[in-house]
């Protein structure tokens, strides 16, 4: 995860470099000048990406001394990388970019943190890793909405407590560097969820990190740490890698917590086969219970069909008396306009069909009307008026 090799090179080509450099430097501190290209020709494209209008800004790579002076006039910018130049400074006008967020300036030649950096306060992540960085400038704190800073690669020999007022600081890289311990209060770093100290000089895994029950990704890669203490409490851990220090064997953590280094892929592997014989357990359960439900499964369908071919039977029975009732009603016998009718209808009105006789005599009418083929006689359509005014006379009474 670390670039210690690639920081070695780039030192060795420094040494060879700083020759060259120092009379330039010389010259340039006496003019009183700051570092900004302005008559310099810049290199093929830039003009093009000065003049694109675009709020994301990469001049990483074209090896830049200065930053040009174009670049201050762009406050509109939000993302700007000048990673991988040559700058040793950077000039003041770059607090006009109050627009920032996103600030790249790792490999380059930086000693310090350039003082007009610490006025972007509205930055949220800073790249300086791969410089020459040995501490933090106070100014830092004005970086209140600082969330990503990355300072690995450079020669930090003790943590910068000036991180402690960054409030909203959640990704700390500071690996390759030379660390031996951790102040005993990082735990006030309570937004921290991320922290990157591989390649660093740790002989022992640094105890407050223990209190640090917020973490989500730790990384202590090619360290000295030759036993780990039981992490399981880290409820919040994800990611832990641990490669490349002479440990015994892995540490204790969580069943969800991913872990890199000795030993680690066979844990991994019996936590999969655990977590494999859970699920077909799971599974073997869940098929017992719908072989369980298709066994009770006929006893539910046979009271079903019972109380079916009941309400069937009752039902029947219901439709019978009615007819029976019907029938009856319609055989002369007496009055007709006597208690007959009146105890059809209450029939009716008992078994909460409404009380419709009217209607259920009408049909009855005209039913026998079209079975017995009146075709022709004059006299059928005045029989049938008038059975319908008799009706409405009964159902009236």
């Amino acid at each position: 995860m670390g670039n210690s090799s690639r920081k070695e090179a780039q030192d060795e080509g420094e040494e060879k470099e700083t020759k060259g450099d120092k009379g330039e430097e010389e010259k340039t501190a006496k003019k009183g000048e700051v570092e900004v290209m302005e008559d310099e020709e810049l290199p093929f494209g830039v003009h093009k990406l000065l003049e694109s209008g675009d709020r994301v800004l990469d001049l990483s790579y074209y090896k830049f001394r200065r930053l040009p002076r174009q670049v201050l006039n762009l406050e509109y910018l939000e993302k700007l990388y000048v990673c991988g130049n040559r700058l040793r400074n950077v000039p003041k006008g770059i607090m006009r970019l109050q627009a920032l967020r996103t600030l790249g300036l790792d490999f380059n030649k930086l000693v310090d943190v350039p003082l007009p950096v610490c006025q972007l306060t509205n930055l949220t992540c800073l790249y300086l890793g791969s410089n020459r960085l040995i501490s933090l400038p106070p100014e830092v704190r004005n970086l209140q909405n600082l969330r990503c800073l990355w300072v690995e690669s450079n020669y930090f020999q003790r943590f910068p407590k000036q991180l402690y007022d960054l409030p909203n600081l959640r990704s700390l890289q500071i690996g390759d560097n030379r660390l031996r311990m951790l102040p005993s209060d990082l735990w006030r770093m309570e937004s921290l969820r991320g922290l990157w100290l591989y390649g660093n000089r740790f002989q022992e895994f640094p105890r407050v990190l223990l209190k640090m029950e917020q973490l989500e990704i730790l990384d202590m890669d090619r360290n000295r740490i030759s036993e780990f203490p039981n992490l399981h409490h880290l409820s919040a851990l994800r990611l832990f890698s641990y490669d490349h220090n002479p440990v015994k064997e892995p540490p204790r953590v969580r069943e969800e917590v991913l872990i890199v280094g000795e030993g680690a892929e066979e844990v991994l592997q019996a936590r999969g086969r655990r977590k494999e014989a859970k699920e077909q357990a799971e599974k073997d359960a869940e098929d017992a219970a719908v072989v369980a439900a298709a066994a009770a499964s006929p006893v539910i369908h046979g009271i079903l069909k019972k109380l079916r071919m009941n309400s069937a039977l009752n039902l029947a029975a219901a439709k019978e008396k009615v007819t029976n009732e019907s029938v009856a009603s319609t055989t002369p016998t007496g009055d007709e306009n006597g208690p007959q009718n009146n105890d059809r209808c209450a029939f009716f009105e008992e078994a909460g069909l409404g009380y419709d006789d009217g209607r259920l005599e009408y049909e009855r009418e005209e039913l026998i009307s079209e079975g017995e083929g009146y075709e022709g006689d004059e006299g059928a359509e005045f029989e049938y008026e008038r059975a319908e005014m008799d009706y409405e006379y009964e159902g009236y009474e």
